[in-house]
């Protein structure tokens, strides 16, 4: 398991020339994320964005290449040995279990808990807003509920690399910007490394330091996200996210900046 994979504190991820292939799609991936940082990642539906989180979780097996987490080359380390949570569009909760067992399974798959694991349980319960619904069904929940359950569950794991592939996609507007500031608060007390795939530039605009833009299977820019929603991004980012919505995000900028 890589350099800080104990303590959850944010670790440096890269696609070291990795290679990839699926029916007739081909992926290359050559790109490294910031320990610590918020990296959205962003690009039009097919260019491999939740492809690369699934190489990085370990869910896909490279061609070539190589994967590093931290200092450690985990190209050959099964999913659930890899020092990654990750947080999917559907929260991945399973119905029959409570909410305080879907997020024990972030401890221990057995749910053989200790009181130590019970105290952070409850400890991850609350700090996610959901102190006294423990007993409850995933389908006694909303749908930011489920997923608070699932960022619960990533607390409890305290792993150095979390990977967000559009968990908030199906919210509403003012309840996905909840969602939204408690991953950049959580990220804030934990400091650990977060990939995040998003549609959304508003998403991205709001918690991301950096941005990895896909186009056609391939990493077509990087840069900061002040410097993307800047103007500053390339052609095929600005296309991507439209004239208007990239005019109204620098108006959103110039007035933060005054």
């Amino acid at each position: 398991m890589s350099d800080g994979a104990a303590d959850g504190k944010g670790v440096a991820v890269r696609l070291d020339k990795v290679s990839f292939s699926y029916g007739e799609a081909l992926f290359a991936f050559d790109v490294g994320f910031t320990a610590t940082q918020i990296t959205a990642i962003m690009g039009p539906s097919g260019s491999g964005k939740s492809t690369l989180l699934n190489l990085v979780a370990g869910f896909e097996t490279p061609r070539s290449g190589r994967v590093l987490i931290g200092t450690a080359d985990v190209g050959g380390d099964p999913p659930a040995m890899r020092p990654v949570s990750m947080v999917f569009q559907e929260n991945n909760l399973f119905a029959h279990l409570s909410v305080q067992q879907n997020v024990g399974l972030g401890r221990s798959p057995s749910l053989r808990l200790t009181e130590a694991d019970h105290a952070d349980i409850a400890g991850a319960l609350a700090r996610t807003g959901l102190a006294g619904k423990e007993k409850r069904l995933p389908r006694e929940l909303s749908g930011g509920e489920r997923q608070r359950v699932a960022l619960a569950r990533v607390l409890v794991r305290d792993r150095p690399v979390l990977l967000l592939d559009e968990p908030f996609a199906s919210l509403g507007p003012a309840l996905r910007d909840d969602m939204l500031d408690l991953v950049a608060s959580l990220h804030a007390e934990r400091g650990m490394t977060v990939l995040f795939v998003t549609h959304q530039p508003q998403d991205a605009r709001r918690i991301a330091q950096k941005v990895v833009f896909l186009d056609n299977g391939t990493i077509a820019a990087t840069g900061t996200s002040e410097d993307f929603f800047a103007g500053a991004g390339p052609e095929a980012f600005r296309r991507y996210i439209g004239a208007g919505a990239g005019d109204a995000l620098s108006r959103d900028i110039a007035r933060k900046r005054t």
